[in-house]
């Protein structure tokens, strides 16, 4: 099964707030935020607070949701990630 199919099944069988929009990116409830936004401050240490401060678009139930779901499937959101920035790469070279 690859890491795609698998989020998927993940993301449907849970109440997480995100969706992805027609090219595969996952972003949160009806925003143009980001899961990768989101999971980037966290790692950089920002609370759900801060990261609310910096979008204030998102709820902050949302926010929590989202690093519930990142700390309940690292490795799925990790290969995600770096999926999507592989194919950042490719689309800037």
């Amino acid at each position: 099964m690859t890491e795609d199919r698998l989020l998927s099944l993940l993301l449907a069988n849970q109440p997480f707030p995100l969706q992805a929009d027609p090219n595969g990116m996952l972003r949160v409830a009806d925003t143009r935020v980001t899961l990768d936004a989101v999971i980037a401050a966290f790692k950089k240490g920002a609370t759900a607070e801060q990261i609310g401060h910096n979008y204030p678009i998102l709820h902050l139930a949302d926010i929590y949701a989202v690093i519930t779901f990142y700390l309940r499937e690292p490795e799925s959101v990790d290969a995600y990630l770096a999926e999507q920035f592989r194919v950042g790469q490719h689309i800037r070279n």
